[in-house]
């Protein structure tokens, strides 16, 4: 049987790939011809495998003993009675996978962090206790959607630094969704606004994609700001409908 502990491990290793691979790829650099390394065929391969798993844990290599680490392979490989349970090796692979993206990804939240603290203070910002912030561009004078109803939108997304990543109007299509079936930032801020209203959302990353993020558009603990313009209550969501709000593909 798999270790429940084997998906979390895989995600470790892949964790940086969608990021990776959504970069521009550079140029090839010519390398100097290497010396004989005087490994056969499966020496190399081995030390291949090596160097990939390296990079990839590269963010987690303070919490990682190396000589434990490969006794745990040797032990795996060999069929031992392994020293820990698949609750702790969960658990502990858990950790270390969120020590790994704060560690990667710490600078962009701390980013948000500060943007968030210093908007808050701006004029007309207001700031709800789960920590949504939002900004009245237009008051509306109709309905207030409930948990229970479908509303027809039209939204811009950005970045804090204002680079947009999805936008129905450039689409020239309102999105129709349940107020449930979106991210809690939206689900939160509808349920407040009423038709005809227009307001400008500063989710961050806990209310939105969270430690995550959505790859490869939407990096891990990314504030997100959006203009949301509540066109119409459509009608009760209906059971089994499931439409969420997603970035647009890159181009």
């Amino acid at each position: 049987m798999i270790s429940r502990s084997f998906p979390v491990l895989v995600t470790l290793i892949l964790a940086a790939a969608p990021f990776a691979f959504a970069q521009e790829p550079e140029a090839p650099k010519a390398e100097a011809p290497k010396a004989d390394s005087g490994m056969d065929e499966k020496e190399k391969c081995s030390y291949a495998v090596g160097v990939q798993f390296g990079k990839a844990i590269a963010d987690g290599a303070d919490f990682i003993d190396l000589d434990a680490m490969a006794a745990g392979i040797k032990d795996s490989l060999a069929k031992a009675d392994l020293k820990l349970t698949d609750e702790e090796m969960d658990q502990l692979l858990q950790d270390l996978q969120k020590k790994m993206m704060e560690n990667r990804y710490g600078a962009t939240k701390k980013t948000g962090e500060d943007y968030l603290a210093a908007n808050a203070s701006k004029e007309g910002v207001k700031t709800l206790p789960s920590g949504l912030q939002y900004k009245v561009i237009t008051d509306g004078n109709g309905r207030t959607p409930t948990a229970a109803d479908t509303v027809s939108t039209h939204y811009r997304g950005t970045f804090i630094d204002g680079k947009e990543f999805d936008s129905s109007y450039k689409r020239n299509q309102p999105a129709e969704f349940p107020v449930t079936r979106v991210i809690a930032g939206w689900t939160e801020a509808l349920q407040l606004m009423k038709e005809g209203s227009k307001w400008e959302l500063y989710v961050p990353y806990t209310l939105a994609y969270g430690e995550e993020g959505r790859p490869p558009q939407i990096p891990p603990y990314s504030v997100l700001v959006f203009q949301v313009e509540l066109l119409k209550v459509v009608d009760a969501a209906q059971p089994g409908q499931s439409v969420t709000i997603k970035p647009s593909q890159p181009k």
